[in-house]
């Protein structure tokens, strides 16, 4: 499931153009926000957790499945130099859209490989050895933490806010779906990174409001819960352009990691209310607002072509006076 979850935007953001890539990012994580509301609803009927696991798990075989029908993304097969895989993959892109061919020949595919060829094979290092792709790792690796932080502390206390569980879970579905609109909207407005630093910037704002006053903390929980979700699905979407096609798999599975070990300490904070009651809302109050300020840090993405290489950062971000690549 973790690398279903992180592959498929990637395999979707890859063959879109530039401006559908924000509907195409959206529109994949609103099934997300479906499948939550789900999960309300099938814990509510199926109490054993047993079975619970066995329903929930079940659509995975459906997944795979579908994953059969996804072609691999024609960007990757030609930075990896696998043109004619490519060719037949953009082949059968224009053959559902109504289009016996394509602009781009298999000669100039073939040239776009050799001119993009990576020099050698690419690790976990490649993240950190330029300059300005070493600042987009260390900042997005905050920016995730603080989002996986921030939701999944909301999301697992489900009966801190006053009602019942199965409830919380489908409202805080439901709010999803609103959020992720809105998202659409503001990305393409003002941009990717005004966008992700005050949607994790506001999400620790009312969680720290919740501890400020109790008569309104439902109210705040899904308000907060709102622009969690919202700043977790535009941290796919930010993250995928902010990489180059060559990394842009190790970057998404880095980030990835950072916002597991986010989501692994969110629970363990509720033990900090034996020391103070609202010390666990200051805490994710804190690290989202943190977090969230890093973002402005990150490049705008918005209306930008997808990088290819690790030349392709460097020249676009590098400051001035910096050299575009240093080698």
């Amino acid at each position: 499931v973790f690398l279903t979850e992180r592959c498929l935007p990637l395999a979707g953001m890859e063959w879109v153009d530039i401006e559908h890539r924000t509907f195409s990012g959206i529109l994949t994580s609103i099934f997300w926000s479906i499948g939550n509301m789900l999960l309300a609803m099938v814990a509510y009927l199926v109490r054993e957790w047993h079975w619970l696991l066995v329903a929930v798990t079940g659509p995975c075989l459906l997944s795979i499945v579908c994953l059969c029908w996804v072609p691999e993304s024609a960007r990757w097969l030609i930075a990896n130099g696998q043109v004619k895989q490519a060719h037949r993959n953009l082949l059968r892109c224009a053959r559902m859209n109504g289009r016996k061919d394509f602009t781009v020949s298999t000669e100039a595919l073939r040239k776009m490989a050799i001119d993009k060829k990576p020099g050698g094979s690419y690790s976990y290092i490649s993240l950190f050895r330029t300059p300005v792709l070493r600042k987009i790792s260390l900042c997005s690796g905050v920016v995730w933490f603080g989002v996986a932080f921030s939701y999944y502390g909301m999301s697992m206390n489900l009966t801190g806010f006053g009602l019942n569980m199965y409830l919380s879970q489908f409202v805080f579905g439901i709010i999803e779906i609103p959020a992720k609109m809105i998202m659409y909207v503001l990305v393409n407005r003002i941009g990717r990174r005004q966008s992700q630093a005050w949607s994790l910037i506001l999400t620790g704002l009312c969680i720290g409001a919740i501890c400020g006053t109790r008569l309104l903390m439902w109210a705040i929980a899904v308000m907060g819960k709102g622009f969690s979700e919202s700043a977790f699905t535009n941290v796919f979407l930010y993250t995928s352009e902010l990489y180059p096609t060559i990394l842009r798999q190790n970057g998404m599975g880095y980030t990835s990691f950072v916002a597991r070990l986010g989501g692994s300490l969110a629970p363990l904070v509720f033990l900090l209310d034996e020391v103070w009651r609202s010390l666990p809302e200051v805490t994710y109050c804190g690290v989202a607002v943190c977090c969230g300020s890093v973002a402005f840090l990150l490049p705008e993405t918005l209306n930008v072509c997808l990088p290819e290489g690790i030349e392709d950062i460097e020249k676009t971000h590098a400051p001035e006076g910096m050299p575009p690549l240093l080698k």
